[in-house]
């Protein structure tokens, strides 16, 4: 939550209102600080990025509360990762985000349907997603190295 509450305030380009600067005064002085590295770094960002930022922000903040909150678990569950992991998932996105709308679309199409098709499948992908979450490091690569032996 922290780390989200910072992200919204670094996107603003100034405090609006002066609730916002008495906000930002009743902090701690480590969280202040923490506040104004967030607020510098964005401004070393090209303005493209900013911008961008400030959509997302944009974006979060019209979401219905309960999709802000799937948001802020999702962040949450992604932040907890290894960093390996997470350059894992922000390369597949990006292959994601490289596919046109009507190619994913199609894509989220046939796995709603695969879902719906196969619920036991759909539980033991819930069970395996669980085990993965609990494992850690070395346990996550002695898995990933059984399953690179089985398709070999």
């Amino acid at each position: 939550m922290k780390s989200l509450f910072l992200m919204l305030v670094v996107a603003m380009p100034v405090f609006a209102t002066e609730s916002a600067a008495d906000r930002f005064n009743a902090l701690p002085e480590n969280e202040k600080q923490a506040l104004r590295e967030k607020l510098a770094a964005f401004k070393k960002l090209p303005a493209e990025e900013q911008t961008r930022l400030r959509e997302n922000l944009q974006r979060f903040r019209a979401m219905p509360p309960e999709e802000q909150r799937r948001v802020r678990e999702n962040l949450r569950t992604f932040m907890a990762l290894p960093e390996k992991d997470k350059e894992q998932l922000r390369e597949r996105y990006r292959e994601w985000r490289q596919l046109d709308s009507e190619k994913r679309e199609k894509l989220r199409t046939q796995f709603r349907s695969w879902l719906r098709e196969n619920p036991e499948r759909r539980e033991q992908l819930r069970e395996n997603l669980q085990r993965w979450r609990s494992m850690d490091e070395k346990q996550r690569e002695e898995l990933r190295e059984r399953l690179r032996e089985r398709r070999r």
